[in-house]
C-alpha cells in the first residue's frame, strides 16, 4: 500500500475511491496532471463526474447509517488517527516530494507540510480522547437527568484547494473522522495526488470500508454535486470567494451545514520603532519576504499588503526589493531553490494581469514584474514568475483590493496609528494580519482593533493546531483547527430524562 501514491504519480487512472475500492471514472474519462516546473504531464487520474459522486455519497451514507465507525468509542477513533500520523511520518520524504512536484513548492516546504499534517491528526486524536462523554445540565430537580452530548454530523463533503493539497485535506479529514463522520473528499483537479495517497494510509491504518471516499474531478461537476446532494449533511469548502458563494447557494435548498474558508487580503503593518535596531530591521524585512513569497505567494494568509510607516518606507522597501530580487527560483526538487513556480499557466496569466493593471494605475515597480529567463533548474515551460514588489500603491487599485494569489507584494504607507488600523481593515476580507512594533501597548491596541481572524505580533504565518483558524467578512464562515474545528463536524443533542414521570394534569379532562 505504501507504494500506491508513487504508482498514481506515474500512470495509474483508478483514483476514485468508493466503498473501499479504487475505480476508474464511470465515463472512462481521465485528466493529465502537469508538473508546474516544466508544464509537462507526469500523472494521469480518473476524471469523475456527478454519477461517480453519487456512488461515493451512497457508500458514505451506508457506512454512516449502518456501519460501525459512528459508534466506535472515541478512544479507538483516536488510536486510528495516531496510526495515520505514524504512517505520515514513515512516508514523509516520499509524500513531501510528491507534494513538491504536484503543487510546485520546494521539497523542504513539502516536508514541512507533511509534518503539519501529522500534527493535525495527532491533535484531533488527543482532543477527542480526552473529552468527557457529555455535559451534565442542572435541571433544578433530582427527578431529572439532563445531559448535552455531541454526535457526528453524518456524511461530510470536503472540497479542498490546490495550494496546500494534503494539509488542507487533513484539516478537514482529521476532525471529521475524530467526530465519527464518514466523508467524500474532492481534491483540486490540479493537485490531487497526495490526497489520493492519504486515502491509502487511512485504509492501511484500519479505517472501516466505506468511511472514506474520494472523487477526482472538476469543481463544476464533482464539487457542485457534493454541495447540492441531499444525502450530504455538511459541506466544507476551502477556496476562492466566487466558488465558495456557489457552494453556499447549492447547499441552501437542503439546509445542510456549510463551512467556508475563502482566502484573504492580509495586511502586514510595520511601525518604524520595530526597525530601530539593525536586528529589528533585518527581522521585519525577512518576515515581510516570508509573508509575501512563501510558496510563490499562493497562500490564503499571505502578507500581500505591506503597510509601512512613512518615515521608514524608502529604506525598508529598498532592502525588501533587493532581497526579493535575489530569491532563487526553480524546480522545487532542485538544490538551492528557494521558491518554485506558480501552479498553472492560468494562474500565472492572472498574476501578470494584476501587475499590468497596477502599473497602469500608477504603481511603481521596484523589482520583478516579469517571467524569469530559463535556466537548468528553471525549464522554459515552467510557470515561473519573479517575486514582485509594487510601491506607491493605494486602496483604489485592484491589486490592493483583490486576492492575487501570487508573488506580488503591494506597499502602502501611514503616518498615525489610526491610519494604520484604517488601512489594514479597509478590505472585504478578514483572514489574517500582523503588526510589528516594540511598543507593547501599541501592539495590543492595534491587534485588538484589527478585524482579522488571526493577528500576529512581531511574526507572520505561524499557526497552532490547537488554535482556531478562520476569518471575518468574506474570508468565510467556517473554523478549522482547535476545538471549534472539531465542533464544525458535530451536532449537539440535549437528552432530558425524567426519572420520576407522573401526570401533569394540565388539562382537566
Amino acid at each position: 500500500m505504501a507504494d500506491r501514491a508513487e504508482t498514481h504519480a506515474l500512470d495509474a487512472q483508478a483514483t476514485i475511491h468508493v466503498a473501499g475500492e479504487w475505480r476508474d471514472a464511470l465515463s472512462g474519462a481521465t485528466r493529465e496532471i502537469l508538473d508546474p516546473a516544466d508544464g509537462l504531464p507526469f500523472a494521469v487520474v480518473a476524471e469523475g463526474d456527478a454519477k461517480d459522486t453519487d456512488q461515493a455519497v451512497e457508500a458514505a451514507r451506508h457506512a454512516f447509517d449502518h456501519g460501525e465507525w459512528p459508534r466506535t468509542p472515541a478512544v479507538e477513533r483516536a488510536a486510528l488517527l495516531h496510526r495515520v500520523a505514524d504512517l505520515l511520518v514513515r512516508d514523509r520524504e516520499r509524500l513531501g516530494r510528491l507534494e513538491s512536484r504536484d503543487a510546485g513548492k520546494t521539497v523542504e516546504e513539502g516536508r514541512v507540510d507533511i509534518d503539519c499534517v501529522a500534527d493535525a491528526f495527532r491533535y484531533f486524536a488527543r482532543l477527542i480522547a480526552a473529552e468527557a462523554p457529555g455535559r451534565v445540565v442542572d435541571a433544578g430537580t433530582p427527578d431529572v437527568h439532563s445531559v448535552v452530548v455531541h454526535e457526528p454530523v453524518g456524511v461530510c463533503a470536503l472540497i479542498t484547494p490546490w495550494n496546500y493539497p494534503l494539509l488542507q485535506s487533513s484539516w478537514k479529514i482529521a476532525p471529521a473522522l475524530a467526530a465519527g463522520n464518514t466523508f467524500v473528499v474532492k481534491p483540486s483537479e490540479i493537485t490531487p495526488l497526495t490526497t489520493v495517497a492519504l486515502i491509502d494510509l487511512l485504509v492501511e491504518a484500519g479505517l472501516p470500508t466505506g468511511v472514506a471516499g474520494l472523487v477526482t474531478g472538476a469543481g463544476h461537476t464533482v464539487g457542485a454535486r457534493l454541495a447540492e446532494h441531499p444525502d450530504v449533511d455538511l459541506v466544507s469548502f476551502t477556496g476562492g470567494l466566487v466558488s465558495g458563494t456557489k457552494v453556499a447557494q447549492a447547499a441552501a435548498p437542503t439546509v445542510k451545514k456549510v463551512a467556508l474558508e475563502l482566502g484573504g487580503k492580509n495586511p502586514n503593518v510595520v511601525f518604524a520603532d520595530a526597525c530601530a535596531t539593525d536586528e529589528g530591521f533585518d527581522t521585519a524585512v525577512d518576515q515581510a519576504l516570508n509573508a509575501a513569497f512563501i510558496h510563490s505567494g499562493q497562500v490564503c494568509s499571505a502578507g500581500a499588503r505591506l503597510i509601512v510607516e512613512e518615515p521608514l518606507r524608502e529604506r525598508f522597501v529598498a532592502e525588501l526589493a533587493r532581497r526579493a530580487a535575489a530569491i532563487r527560483l526553480g524546480r522545487g526538487t532542485a538544490d538551492g531553490v528557494e521558491c518554485g513556480p506558480l501552479v498553472s499557466e492560468q494562474q500565472r496569466a492572472k498574476v501578470e494581469a494584476y501587475v499590468e493593471s497596477a502599473l497602469a494605475e500608477g504603481a511603481v515597480l521596484r523589482t520583478g514584474g516579469r517571467r524569469p529567463e530559463p535556466a537548468p533548474e528553471r525549464p522554459e515551460g515552467g510557470y515561473f514568475y519573479e517575486p514582485t514588489v509594487l510601491d506607491q500603491c493605494h486602496r483604489e487599485m485592484r491589486v490592493v483590493r483583490e486576492e492575487v494569489f501570487g508573488p506580488v507584494l503591494t506597499v502602502e504607507t501611514f503616518r498615525t496609528e489610526d491610519e494604520a488600523v484604517a488601512l489594514a481593515n479597509d478590505t472585504e476580507y478578514g483572514l489574517a494580519g500582523a503588526v510589528w512594533t516594540t511598543d507593547a501597548g501599541r501592539a495590543r491596541r492595534v491587534a485588538g482593533r484589527l478585524r482579522h481572524g488571526t493577528v500576529w505580533i512581531n511574526d507572520f504565518h505561524p499557526y497552532l493546531p490547537q488554535a482556531e483558524w478562520g476569518g471575518f467578512g468574506k474570508s468565510g464562515t467556517g473554523r478549522e483547527l482547535g476545538p471549534a474545528g472539531l465542533a464544525e463536524y458535530r451536532e449537539t443533542k440535549h437528552i432530558y430524562q425524567n426519572l420520576a414521570p407522573r401526570p401533569v394534569r394540565w388539562f382537566a379532562g
